[in-house]
C-alpha cells in the first residue's frame, strides 16, 4: 500500500483573466535567510520577508516578516552575513508554522504570483522546509525579476540583487535580511513592470509570456 502525502500549497488566485491590466494585479514579493545553501539536506531556514503589491505600487506597509527555529547551530559566517544569531531564534516558531503564517499573508492580498529575485532558490527553500513534515508542495506560480530583466535587458548578466537596484535607480534596504531583500525586490520589480509597459506590454498573460521565456528554473 502507498501512504499518500498530504500537500500544503499556496495560496494564489488563480481566476484572473489573461488580458487582466498590469495595474489589477496583486503581487508578493518575498525572500528566505537560511544557513546554508544545501536546503535539501543540511541547512534550513531561519527568516521568511514579504511584501504585497497592488500592479506597481509597493505597499511597504504591507509587510511580513518571520523567524524560524532551524533545529540546529547557525554557522558564524551567515550570522556575520544576515546578523541573525542562535539567540535571536531560539524559541523561535517552527517551519512549518512559519510557512503556514506566509501563506495566509499571501492569501489575504490575493496574490496571483510570488516574485523574488532568484525566485526559484527561495521556492525549494520552502518545498524541502514542507518535506520535512511530510507535506507535498506543488510549485506555485512565480515570477523572477532575473527573468524579466533577461527579456527587458538581456545583455546584462549579474546576479546580485543590489547591483541590479542600482542600475535601475530603485530603493535598497538592508541586505541579507529577508524582509530587507523583499522590499529591495518589490522597488526593482516595480521599476521592471513600468519599463515592461513602456514596451507595450500591459496585461497578465504577457507578463507570464515573456516572463516564462527567460525562464532558468531549477529542478522542482
Amino acid at each position: 500500500m502507498f501512504w499518500l502525502r498530504k500537500s500544503l500549497n499556496c495560496p494564489l488566485d488563480e481566476s484572473q483573466p489573461l488580458n487582466t491590466p498590469l495595474e489589477q494585479l496583486n503581487f508578493t514579493v518575498y525572500d528566505t535567510e537560511t544557513t546554508g545553501f544545501q536546503v535539501a539536506t543540511t541547512d534550513r531556514m531561519i527568516e521568511i520577508g514579504a511584501v504585497n503589491m497592488k500592479g506597481m505600487e509597493v505597499l511597504d506597509k504591507d509587510t511580513f516578516q518571520i523567524y524560524v527555529d532551524p533545529n540546529r547551530t547557525i554557522p558564524n559566517h551567515i550570522t556575520e552575513l544576515t546578523g541573525i544569531t542562535n539567540e535571536k531564534v531560539e524559541g523561535a516558531c517552527k517551519s512549518l508554522y512559519g510557512i503556514e503564517q506566509f501563506f495566509d499573508f499571501v492569501q489575504k492580498n490575493e496574490s496571483v504570483a510570488l516574485v523574488g529575485h532568484y525566485v526559484e532558490f527561495d521556492l525549494m527553500v520552502l518545498k524541502h522546509e514542507l518535506r520535512r513534515e511530510k507535506l507535498n508542495f506543488k510549485k506555485p506560480h512565480a515570477i523572477d525579476t532575473l527573468d524579466l530583466i533577461g527579456f527587458l535587458a538581456p545583455a546584462w548578466d549579474m546576479r546580485e540583487l543590489e547591483r541590479y537596484a542600482m542600475a535601475f535607480g530603485t530603493r535598497i534596504y538592508e541586505r541579507h535580511s529577508a524582509i530587507g531583500d523583499a522590499l529591495t525586490t518589490a522597488y526593482l520589480f516595480s521599476e521592471l513592470l513600468r519599463l515592461f509597459r513602456d514596451r507595450g506590454y500591459d496585461s497578465w498573460g504577457e507578463l507570464i509570456k515573456e516572463a516564462d521565456s527567460q525562464s532558468r528554473t531549477l529542478s522542482f
